[in-house]
């Protein structure tokens, strides 16, 4: 059965991991698109512009094809980007990206070594992470006329439901909100049997 809540970190967290001489050091951030995400990676390129590797993973999205990316920066393929991500996958978290800034210390990890030390590095600032659990939701607009306001209403005053914005013009009205996923079939269906009403999908979140 599909799974109606996930998991991600309400705030960015951040962790240091060092081995023989190189510093670790690890950077979670909460995402919701991949703009945000590129965003993110420029402004840790920009704050640590003197580091040897910024390796990365994210994955935004939290239903169907979510979008994944991962980095190893110049470290040996494998090495960094995938263990990295295999702690995000560890801890069942969606919508986040986690770097792994490298400063080399003088002293070659090897494969073994590198795969270890960002499993570890990614490792430590999760487990640092506060994380929240979140309702997968669906945002909708219904068009209607206002004679119809009463009717829509009262499908609407669910607890399940969230008005988002109310939009009033020459007695039509427009209403977006927001619906858990597990009563978004019900809602919807409510609405589209009240006669004039016009129900359109508009995103998951």
């Amino acid at each position: 059965m599909f799974e109606d809540t996930y998991k991600m970190i309400a705030v960015p967290a951040e962790a240091l991991f060092k081995d023989k001489g190189s510093r670790f050091i690890s950077l979670a951030y909460p995402v919701k698109s991949e703009d945000e995400t590129k965003a993110v990676i420029a402004e840790i390129k920009k704050k640590y512009y003197d580091a040897t590797h910024h390796c990365y993973a994210y994955s935004v999205g939290h239903i169907g094809a979510s979008c994944l990316r991962l980095n190893d920066d110049g470290e040996p393929s494998g090495t960094a980007a995938r263990p990295i991500y295999g702690q995000i996958l560890s801890h069942g978290l969606k919508n986040i990206l986690v770097v792994v800034v490298r400063y080399f210390g003088g002293t070659k990890l090897g494969v073994s070594g590198l795969i270890n030390a960002y499993k570890e590095a990614a490792h430590k600032v999760l487990i640092s992470a506060k994380i929240e659990e979140h309702k997968i939701k669906e945002v909708h607009t219904v068009e209607f006329d206002y004679t119809l306001i009463n009717s829509v209403m009262q499908v609407l005053k669910n607890q399940s439901v969230t008005i988002k914005n109310n939009d009033y013009q020459n007695n039509l009205c427009l209403i977006a909100f927001e619906v858990e996923l597990l009563k978004s079939k019900e809602i919807c269906s409510l609405l589209k049997n009240i006669y004039g009403t016009k129900l359109k999908y508009v995103r998951t979140i």
